[in-house]
């Protein structure tokens, strides 16, 4: 029993590396186009870039964010009882249901592109982009089904190599048509003396990448599913359930898992867009130049939160990991599985996101000044202000994600309504009555995620009597994330007089990640048992043990 325990836990890590790893590979993708991508652009332009994406990423959730999660949810369910065919049934009604959002969704933002960008978020060049993210929509939803499918049937590979490719041609196509598009908007802009041609022509080219690069990621996809066929089509011969679901019962079953999905994370991305909304508003009404408030904006979407949303792809992972196997447990009524599968996800988040906290507020300038060039000193601040930002978001989504596991898709739709009341009054006061600029949003921002977390976590012990162990999933990691923060800074301040500083900064950076990882096996931070269930487990269990890191008998 241990050892089929051991198998299944190690199976579900497996998976769970997979696709965090495909999430980071990504993310660090994403930050390295995007250094000369805001280069190019300038402030400005990220301004018109970050608010076209933040309208996207809102009407993604209309068509395609939560398809993936509530298709794998419903396939696992089906496949864990055997029910092959009920299984590929969710997937086909998925299909249309995607098909039929996609078009009507794409469709609205491409003709009120201009409507939404110039009278909903006071930023109109930014219509440009808006237009070319629009059929991403259909094709993105088509993807996340596709995706959704082979996660439920427990293989998280095609999705992470088709997130990879994806973001590679996204990169590629980003940079090359931002840098066209921006001389040809500087031309355009010489001729109608409309200085902000260029930065919304070059915003429109950088979107250029995302559409091209979910072409590509879609293509694979069908490329995988066509050679998967076979094998699809043979399992749905073996299935000898009777029970047969009509798609009369499929879809309220599809639409009552994506809706509370999708309102649950799309009071999560409009605290994005009403930030902005509020922000450019207040700030033109206290007088701020309109050019200065959309540098501003672009300096708190491009910089600060691209290098917030790295280590949040982590906890992204692994939630959308661990649902499958979470609702099998749920299916099978063993709560003490339940627990542990919870308790297993939150522990590998923390162990990441609380270090990566402590590393941006402790080295936010040197980040900034090696990934991104121009002032970074307002950034550094940011970064510096909303570090927690890191720690209290990978929380919620794993908190989010274990809930909706658990079917109970609803609280956390109540908990981010809770959450947004509180952040907006928090804006507000702080744009208004305490004057604190663009930092009250990163400040608001982390209001909202603490809640989140609080009332997740209320939640979770309420419903099934969870409460997660608090000794090595939280005071071991801040302790050791501690102990690195303090040498990562005494190496940096040392390094930047003997060497240049971008690359003090990147021994720095790998200086840090090895003092972690000792502190945190020499405080007892993850046992024997624990390492041998990851990936190549057994390896660094013997690697450990040489260095006296991991003692027999220790833990």
């Amino acid at each position: 029993m241990g050892t089929r325990k051991k198998k299944n836990e190690g199976a579900f890590l497996a998976q769970g590396m997979i696709l965090a790893s495909a999430g980071i590979i990504t993310k660090i993708i994403g930050v390295i186009y995007r250094i000369p991508l805001i280069n190019i652009m300038g402030d400005q332009g990220q301004g018109y870039y970050g608010v076209a994406f933040e309208i996207y990423a809102i009407a993604l959730l209309l068509t395609s964010y939560s398809l993936p999660l509530a298709v794998s949810k419903l396939v696992s369910a089906r496949v864990s009882k055997g029910e092959r065919r009920n299984a590929y049934k969710v997937f086909k009604a998925a299909l249309m249901f995607a098909i039929t959002a996609g078009t009507a969704i794409g469709l609205i933002v491409f003709f009120g592109a201009g409507f939404i960008a110039d009278k909903i978020m006071a930023m109109e060049p930014s219509k440009y982009a808006l237009r070319v993210l629009a059929p991403c929509l259909l094709i993105v939803a088509v993807m996340g089904v596709i995706r959704g499918y082979f996660q439920g049937l427990g293989t998280m590979l095609p999705t992470a190599v088709s997130q990879i490719l994806e973001q590679i041609v996204n990169a590629v196509v980003s940079v090359v048509g931002a840098s066209y598009l921006f001389e040809f908007g500087r031309q355009a802009a010489e001729k109608k003396k409309l200085d902000y041609l260029a930065p919304a022509y070059g915003a429109a080219g950088g979107t250029l990448g995302t559409l091209v690069g979910a072409v590509s990621g879609l293509l694979f996809l069908l490329l995988v599913y066509s050679a998967y066929k076979k094998i699809i089509r043979r399992q749905l011969r073996r299935d000898r359930t009777r029970h047969r679901e009509p798609y009369s019962v499929i879809f309220p079953i599809l639409i009552m898992t994506i809706t509370p999905v999708i309102l649950s994370t799309a009071i999560y991305q409009s605290t994005k867009i009403l930030d902005v909304g509020i922000f450019n508003n207040i700030m033109s009404v206290q007088g701020m130049e309109k050019e200065r408030y959309e540098t501003l904006i672009g300096m708190f979407s491009g910089k600060f939160t691209t290098l917030v949303n790295v280590p949040l792809a982590l906890s992204n992972a692994i939630g959308a990991s661990v649902i499958p196997s979470l609702t099998a447990a749920v299916t099978a009524r063993d709560r003490k599985l339940v627990h542990h599968k919870i308790h297993l996800a939150t522990r590998f988040v923390m162990l990441v996101a609380i270090p990566s906290t402590v590393g941006c507020f402790v080295l936010a300038r040197p980040i900034l000044d090696l990934l991104f060039t121009g002032d970074n000193e307002i950034p550094a601040l940011l970064l510096m202000t909303g570090a927690l930002n890191i720690a209290f978001y990978s929380l919620s989504t794993i908190t989010n994600a274990m809930l909706q596991g658990i079917n109970r898709m609803t609280i956390p739709i109540r908990n981010a309504v809770i959450s947004l009341i509180i952040h907006l009054i928090s804006l507000v006061i702080m744009l208004v009555a305490l004057k604190m600029n663009i930092y009250a949003v990163v400040v608001a921002t982390m209001i909202f995620s603490l809640c989140m977390c609080l009332l997740n976590g209320a939640a979770l012990h309420r419903e099934i009597g969870y409460v997660q162990e608090q000794h090595k999933t939280f005071l071991i990691p801040i302790i050791a994330s501690i102990i690195m923060g303090v040498v990562a800074l005494i190496a940096q301040l040392i390094l930047e007089v003997i060497l240049p500083g971008k690359l003090a900064t990147v021994i720095a950076l790998f200086i840090a990640v090895l003092v972690y990882a000792v502190a945190l096996l020499m405080l007892g931070g993850l046992s024997e048992d624990e390492i041998l269930a990851m990936p190549k487990g057994g390896m660094l269990v013997t690697l450990f043990k040489r260095l006296h890191l991991l003692r027999e008998g220790y833990y």
